[in-house]
């Protein structure tokens, strides 16, 4: 809609966009501060890491007092590359609870957002703060982390994120990144093979993409679909297990198809699969509290704490 008193271009649920460039998101801008102590008994603190990059870090509080060293998580969070961060309330929250659970430190990464900073800037601001994490530029990190049991996780487009990580894990020269395990929740991909659900969101998804990824859609975006020109093959995922989840009523269905996709590419790994029946996307981040969601963070702590 546009008025002559105020005129902007709105993008729904995401953002407005005023004629002078200035960017209003509609949703996702709460936020919760970090704490020296939780409830659950973890410990969190915001570090900057660059002038374009932040991260919110979580540590059972136990761990501090400790030697023990801790499977160490780096966490990409969703909301369509447009809104949300770790200190979303839905975010801090479930990270606060999976740290507690999972006993693992976590490094949620605040990248920079689109239509500001389109791809791939999140992609590339996601690699920074990878890489500040295996050089243990934090006390937590250098006390406690154990970057033998490295692992990426994230939701949404987060997901997607996780993907294009490992790839680059997979394509680094050195050891650097030691990348033990991925978790893809709920992953944002696209492609040509739509189910009848997602031909119906397609035209949500392209109105989307095109303020995240203006020069191509995302049906030919190497980006999120791995079989489009340019993309890099599934073989070369740095990692040697995969836990893709999906869950039955989400609009987006390609987390099954990235599944049998990667056991068919000839990835010498192990990649699981996990579907929660009856419940939408990202389903335990809007009600965390519920039976499901409980088994589903259960499924993931395994996951990261298996030898």
């Amino acid at each position: 809609m546009e008025t002559a008193d105020q005129p902007f271009k709105e993008y729904p649920p995401f953002v407005r966009i005023h004629n002078d460039g200035t960017v209003e998101r509609l949703m996702g801008t709460q936020t919760l501060p970090a704490s020296p102590l939780s409830d659950v008994g973890v410990s969190s603190k915001d570090v900057v890491i660059s002038p374009n990059v932040s991260a919110r870090l979580y540590i059972p509080h136990s761990a501090l007092s400790s030697t023990k060293k801790l499977p160490t998580l780096v966490y990409f969070h969703g909301g369509g590359f447009i809104i949300e961060s770790p200190s979303s309330p839905h975010y801090h929250s479930y990270q606060d609870a999976l740290a507690a659970k999972a006993s693992v430190i976590i490094v949620s990464v605040n990248y920079r957002l689109a239509p500001e900073h389109q791809l791939p800037a999140a992609y590339d601001d996601s690699w920074e703060a990878i890489k500040w994490t295996v050089g243990l530029s934090d006390e937590w990190l250098r006390d406690h982390a154990d970057l033998d049991r490295l692992f990426f996780a994230g939701d949404s487009v987060g997901g997607n994120i996780v993907h294009q990580m490992a790839l680059r894990a997979g394509e680094t020269a050195s050891s650097e990144v030691r990348l033990r395990g991925a978790v893809l929740v709920h992953p944002f991909f696209w492609g040509p093979n739509l189910s009848d659900t997602e031909k119906e969101q397609n035209g949500f998804v392209d109105m989307f993409w095109r303020l995240v990824s203006p020069d191509v859609g995302a049906m030919q975006s190497h980006w999120v679909n791995w079989e489009a020109e340019g993309a890099t093959p599934l073989t070369k995922l740095g990692c040697r297990r995969v836990m893709v989840c999906v869950a039955e009523l989400d609009f987006i269905k390609k987390g099954k198809d990235y599944y049998e996709a990667l056991k068919e590419s000839g990835w010498e790994g192990k990649v699981e699969f996990v579907e929660t029946e009856g419940e939408g996307h990202v389903f335990h981040l809007l009600n965390p509290d519920c039976e499901k969601a409980r088994v589903f963070m259960e499924q993931v702590a395994s996951f990261l704490n298996r030898v």
